[in-house]
């Protein structure tokens, strides 16, 4: 039998921040395995896999699932048992609806939101928390969950209801660094503010970035790899006494 190594879950890891973690990962612990999820784009995950694999990672394994269900989440986490303990679970998985003013919202649009960006997190944190808390027989680890600087401005004429779902990100971000501290577990949230990803395409809007960046005082967008180089601060032992954190990487605002 392979020798096992310990394992980071990535979720929504085939594009933006989360490929962007996944290779700074890589860089940074290519002795931690990791588990990339995916839903729609099997390719530019394979892809990711293969930079990752190059890299020199231990061991590297794609799976397919969509984190508001909770038998898929259930799977997801099954097959990084099959890789080796779990030690880190990067909370990334999310959506983001067309722009819209709240009175053109559907409930089914309002549900598919809270769905992944909220169930889906806390489900993926849950089956961590099983996993790594000392009194689960566990060796503690990390989670980080992926908020958005959404949560603070609210996003008027865009998408509250994404802003919203951030928001409960934040508050369960507390609320469960308090519940597992002493569990050897630590929760922190990164908050990304205008980042220059392919979600702003997902929203119908694939300019905003150009067209937002005056608001923002460093004068620019960021990138996933900045947000990446934070979220990967986390999970590494200089973070070691931090817990329950919100991480602004917004460019100052």
């Amino acid at each position: 039998m392979a020798e096992q190594h310990e394992v980071c879950v990535i979720t929504g890891a085939g594009r933006g921040i989360g490929a962007a973690v996944a290779r700074r990962l890589a860089r940074d612990r290519p002795d931690l395995g990791q588990v990339l999820t995916w839903v729609s784009d099997e390719a530019a995950v394979t892809a990711v896999a293969a930079e990752v694999e190059a890299a020199g990672v231990v061991g590297v394994c794609t799976v397919r699932a969509d984190v508001a269900s909770e038998s898929d989440v259930m799977a997801l986490f099954e097959a990084a048992d099959r890789l080796g303990p779990l030690a880190a679970l990067v909370n990334n998985a999310g959506v983001v609806q067309p722009i819209a003013r709240l009175e053109d919202y559907t409930a089914e649009r309002i549900e598919r939101t809270m769905a992944v960006n909220v169930t889906g997190a806390m489900l993926c944190a849950r089956e961590a928390v099983r996993r790594l808390s000392t009194e689960r027989g566990g060796s503690g680890g990390v989670i980080v969950n992926l908020s958005s600087r959404a949560a603070s401005f609210g996003s008027p004429n865009e998408f509250i209801d994404y802003a919203a779902s951030k928001g409960a990100i934040d508050t369960f971000t507390i609320g469960l660094a308090t519940e597992v501290a002493r569990e050897g577990i630590r929760v922190n949230a990164v908050r990304p503010g205008l980042i220059d990803t392919d979600i702003h395409a997902s929203a119908g809007k694939p300019d905003r970035v150009a067209e937002l960046a005056d608001r923002v005082p460093m004068g620019r967008g960021g990138t996933a790899d900045e947000v990446a180089a934070s979220v990967c601060w986390l999970l590494s032992d200089d973070a070691s006494y931090v817990t329950g954190a919100l991480l602004d990487v917004g460019g100052g605002r």
